[in-house]
Parts: structure tokens; sequence; C-alpha cells
């Protein structure tokens, strides 16, 4: 019986240790199961997008000198990082050689000068005897006429008449002959003077060969190369020797900087550019972009471009040759949104954004060129362009959704009412502009009285509040837009003060705000400019009518004709910084991406998000005021960049896995 307790009780202790552990061991999973975060904070601040590349230090200008003749190095006068000046003598050539080839030049010279003055006493010769045979058949001349007129008169014999004219045909051969002789001994002159002038040029470059062994500087520099040692003989034949390398202003350098063929179009000339080098660890060197190379180089099937950043080397400090890892600023912009890039590369599975639900019918987004406009308070903007995403009507929908709990019933009747007053919304644009405002106000009282029907005692009251908070932003609106001839004190008259318009995100809108401020346009520019965005809204509105393919090359026309009639309203000063502006615009490409903040329970909330540019570290946000997720993604909203599991001390992008316990036998 004894023996019998004692099992027993041995039995239950078992079964408590066994309970205990398996009690430890579902305690240790769910510890493990609870993942914990590492967070940062979107900030705001100025972003700087750059472009990272590696060149060389090199003089703007340098000359290579070399030799044009072929002879041993007599005198060196210069050495390493000799200040030279144009014209100086650096080095000699042996001129033993050409010495003795100009003195045979000029032999020739005197002999073929000799060989004119013979021909010149040839010709003289020649031309007496022309005179001689000349004088001979006048002479036969005469005698024929008197023995003719004999032989008419029968004094002589008629024989006599016919040897002189024999006489006189043979006197006239002579002179043939003699001027023959003559214009044979002219040529023989012009001939020997030809062989004079070739013998000339040969002995001047005999002289100019003589010359080229004396070896002058082209430029006033340095020289930072030497190739040559005195007695070295230097071989001049189809390329001519490196003998010097002469740097003409090490002041002002330039960096050769390799960029790859992908960041290659965010580089303009202008911009902005630091670099460092290893000699002066620690120090920032700037510069500036003074060229982009066309001529493409490939190493191992990589193509970059040379981009020229030229700097002014203050005290001589680089050298030429100097390793540069440079940095060109493509893009800044200031008091942005920016989250933290490792915000980015968090996965959290399991966790998605909550899904838009568009209103029925809706149509494609807006044109980027509706947020230039100014003035229009809140879900009558949206209604009246008639957009989805960011600010649009579908994002105004899913705020009433979330904001007022609309149930699927009211949601179907909120969507019953968009669509009816869509098409009347979208008939604004035909009318007058005086009679715009009046009809717009009309149809925006009664969709709001439409959605009040259909709300609960409670939710209406919550509706009237955001219509409450909407009616002063949009007050404050017209109120700041002043008339097209107001003027800030103090500013410029011919500068427009004009506020800017509403351009979170939107490339067009803030490319007009820009214009405005850095081209300093005037106010009628700036009506003429708001003008033109007026008239090509209902064009992008169009764009929602096509297909997916065709929908870019249709905005592209439209944006291109906007850019052309802007370009024909500005000075030519202020169009070449228009094409600036322009250049930089079209740079920026916004992406999306997708972060996750930490909800009021302690769980992550996933959002999609549109990104702007990055400086490695940090993002841009770009956020429409009027989105949804705007009063969460904010200044000082805390973003998830890492989970953390406990007692690890890893983390990373998907979470990892919790700290193992002793493994239990079971």
């Amino acid at each position: 019986m004894q023996a019998m307790k004692k099992k027993n009780w041995l039995v239950g202790v078992v079964v408590l240790a066994a309970l205990g552990a398996g009690a430890w061991w579902w305690q240790q999973r769910t510890v493990v199961a609870d993942v914990q975060y590492r967070t940062g904070k979107i900030e705001r601040g100025s972003l700087q997008a750059t472009v990272s590349a590696s060149g060389a230090v090199n003089p703007v200008t340098q000359v290579s000198v070399g030799t044009q003749v072929s002879g041993q190095i007599k005198d060196l006068l210069v050495d390493f990082n000799s200040e030279v000046k144009a014209g100086q003598l650096i080095a000699v050539i042996d001129p033993e050689t050409f010495e003795y080839r100009v003195r045979s030049a000029q032999a020739d010279v005197d002999a073929a000068r000799a060989a004119v003055m013979t021909a010149q006493a040839n010709a003289s010769a020649s031309r007496a005897a022309v005179s001689r045979a000349q004088v001979d058949l006048i002479e036969a001349q005469r005698d024929l006429e008197r023995k003719q007129s004999l032989v008419e008169k029968q004094f002589i014999a008629q024989s006599e008449g016919d040897k002189a004219r024999a006489l006189v045909n043979t006197a006239t051969e002579t002179l043939k002959q003699m001027q023959a002789q003559a214009g044979v001994t002219e040529a023989q002159i012009k001939s020997a003077q030809a062989n004079v002038a070739q013998r000339e040029a040969a002995l001047a470059q005999a002289r100019i060969d003589l010359d080229r062994t004396r070896i002058t500087s082209p430029v006033n520099g340095i020289v930072i190369k030497r190739a040559i040692e005195k007695g070295q003989t230097v071989a001049a034949s189809l390329q001519a020797p490196e003998l010097f390398v002469i740097a003409k202003n090490l002041r002002d350098m330039q960096v050769d900087a390799s960029i790859d063929e992908s960041d290659v179009g965010r580089i303009k000339t202008g911009q902005k550019a630091t670099f460092t080098v290893d000699a002066f660890p620690g120090q920032t060197f700037e510069g500036e972009v003074r060229q982009v190379r066309k001529a493409a180089q490939t190493v191992a099937n990589v193509v970059t471009y040379v981009a020229v950043v030229g700097f002014s080397n203050v005290g001589d400090r680089l050298l030429p040759g100097m390793t540069a890892n440079v940095r060109v600023i493509t893009d800044v912009r200031d008091s942005v949104l920016k989250v933290p890039n490792a915000a980015l590369r968090v996965k959290i599975a399991g966790v998605e954004p909550a899904a838009a639900k568009p209103a029925a019918g809706a149509s494609a987004p807006a044109s980027p060129a509706s947020a230039a406009s100014v003035g229009w308070t809140w879900l009558s903007e949206a209604v009246a362009q008639n957009a989805g995403g960011a600010g649009g009507m579908a994002a105004q929908r899913e705020r009433l959704v979330t904001e007022l709990k609309l149930s699927p019933e009211q949601q179907q009747k909120f969507d019953a009412i968009s669509a009816e007053l869509r098409p009347r919304f979208m008939a604004l644009r035909d009318l007058p502009e005086g009679e715009r405002a009046a009809a717009r106000d009309t149809l925006m009282t009664a969709m709001r009285a439409n959605i009040s029907a259909m709300l609960t005692p409670a939710q209406r009251t919550t509706y009237q509040q955001l219509l409450a908070q909407a009616a002063p932003a949009g007050a404050a609106a017209k109120s700041a837009t002043p008339s097209p001839t107001s003027q800030a004190p103090g500013q410029a008259p011919n500068q427009a003060s004009v506020p800017p318009a509403a351009a979170n995100g939107n490339p067009l809108a803030e490319l007009r705000n820009r214009l405005v401020t850095e081209l300093a346009l005037t106010p009628a520019q700036v009506e003429k400019v708001d003008a033109i965005y007026q008239e090509a809204r209902p064009k992008f509105a169009t764009l929602r009518d096509l297909s997916a393919e065709d929908r870019p090359k249709a905005r592209e026309r439209i944006t291109a004709d906007i850019r052309a009639r802007i370009g024909d309203l500005l000075t030519p000063e202020q169009k070449i910084k228009y094409a600036a502006l322009v250049a930089q615009s079209a740079g920026r490409q916004a992406t999306r991406g997708r972060i996750f903040l930490l909800g009021a329970d302690g769980k992550p909330v996933a959002y999609n998000v549109r990104l702007g540019i990055t400086d490695g570290s940090s993002t841009e946000l770009l956020l429409s005021p009027n989105a949804p997720e705007a009063a969460l993604l904010k200044e000082g909203a805390i973003v998830i960049t890492g989970t953390l599991t406990p007692g690890t001390g890893s983390a990373g992008g998907t979470g990892s896995s919790g700290p193992s316990g002793p493994r239990m036998p079971f």
C-alpha cells in the first residue's frame, strides 16, 4: 500500500512537470510571435538627388609637344614643373645634318640662278638672229620688186625675176626659223626660273627643318611631363614622338567623370557638383558641369559618357591625374516630406493597403495640369474634374466611406448620386467663365443635399463638420488670389505677385509655380500662362477615353503644345531659363512605393505612396493635401523601418525567427 502511494505521487510529480514545461513552451511561442518593429519618422526638409561617378583630374588645356625631325637631343633646357612661356626654347636636336642640307640647297639655288642667266643670254642671241632674218627678208622683197619691174619692161629675163622671188621665200622661212628658236630660248628662261623657285623651296624646307631642331613651347604653362633625356635619339616617322606635355593653366582644371548610361539623362550643363580626392581626405571640392560629351565609351560592354566638371584649383593643390569621386547634384527640393529609405524596403506579409473603391463608372485619373488651378474647395474640385486617385473623386469617396462609416447600401446610393451628377459637372467646361461658378455652386448644393438625405443623424453631423472644415480653405484660396495687376509691397514692377498653385506631386503645376518665381513673369504673362493651362484642361480630360497604350503619347503632345505656347510668351532671356526648367522637370519621374505605419492598436498599416527624388538615405514623399491619408502621412508620423524579433537583436524587412528555447521531448 505504501509502495502504491509512492508510485502515484511520482506519477503526479511527472505530470505536473510536463504541464509546467508545456506552459513554458507555449508562453515562449507567444513571445516569439509578438514581433517588434524598428521605426523612424517622416520628416520635412530639403533633398538633393545626386549621381555618383569617378573620374580623373585634368588641366582644361594641355598640349603635347613633339618633333617633326629626327635626331639626337643635344640640349635639354627644361624639366618637370618648369614654367615656360610661349616661344621659349626647351630642347635642341643636333642641327649639324640639317645645316649641311641647307648649304646643299643653297648651292642648288645658285646653280639654278646661273642657268637662268644662260637662258637669258641665249634668248638675246635668238632675238638678234630674228632681227637679222627680218632685214634679209626686207632686202629680198625690195630686190624682187625692182626685178619684177624690169621684167615687165623686158629689160631682163624672166628667170631673174624668178630667182628674186625664190630668195624672198627663203628669207621668209629663215625668219620663221629664227622666231621659233627665240621662242625656245624664252621657254628655257621660264624653265630655269621655275627650277630656281623649286630650289628655293627646297632651301626653305631645309631651313625649316633646321629651325625644327629647336623645340619651343607653343603656350604659356608648366611642364607636367618630360619623356626624353639628353643624348637620346628621337625618330619622327608617321607620328611625331611626344617629348613634353605642357599644361596651359593648373588653376582652371576639370574632372573628366565617367557617367553610366542609365544616369547620363539626368546630367545637364550648369549643374553643381562636388568631388573628393584621396590626397585630401575629408575635404570636398566644388565644381560645375561644363559639358556632357556625346561620344560613348564602351569597356567590357559597359557604356559610359564623359561629363566635364570644371573647378578652380585654388593654390594648385590638386594635381593632374588624381582620381576624383564625383557627386553631381541633379535635383533639389526644399521643404518636402521625406521618408527613410529603410521604410521603403520593409515587407510585412499579410498586411495590404486598404483598397480604394472607385465610384461606379469612375474614369481614369485627371490630367496633371488640373492641379494648377486655384480656388476650388474640397470635394467640388474632385467632382468637377472627375479625377481619380489621390485628391480625386475616388479619394474623396474613400474619405467619406472612412470618416462617415458608410454602410454598403449607403455606398451604393453615393455611387448613384455621383454617376447622376457627373455628366452635369463635366458640362460646366462648356459654359462661359462668368456662368460657370454659379452653375457649379448649384450642382454642389444639390449633391450635398442628396448625400445628406441618405445619412443618419450622426453621420449628417459629421458630414456638416467636414464641409465646414473645407469651406474656409476654399474661401481663403479665393481671397488670396490677387488681381493680375496686384503687387506686393517692395516687389519689382515687372514681377507678378501670384500665389503658388497646389502642386503637390504635380509636374506641370510645379513647373508653373517655378515659372512665376524664377523667370519673374510679369502680371500679363502670368495671366496668359494660366489661360493656357485652363484651355488645356478639357484636352487632358479627353485622355480617359483613350486606350492605355495611346494615352501617354497623347498626353505628351498636349504637354508639348503647352510648353511651346508658353515659350512664345517669354523674352529671349526667359526662354533660356525656361528651357533649363523644362529639362529639369522632365528628368523628375515619380515612382510608386509602399510604407507601413503603426496603427493605434500597435499593428502595422500599409499605404501605397508616390515617391520623388532620393538622396540615398531619404526619399521625397509626394502627397496631395486632399488625399485621405494626408492627415496620417505627415511630418512626425512613425513609419516602420524594420522588424526585430525579441531576443535576437536582428532586424530585417520581413521579420526574422525568434529565439529558440530548450527543445521539448514531445
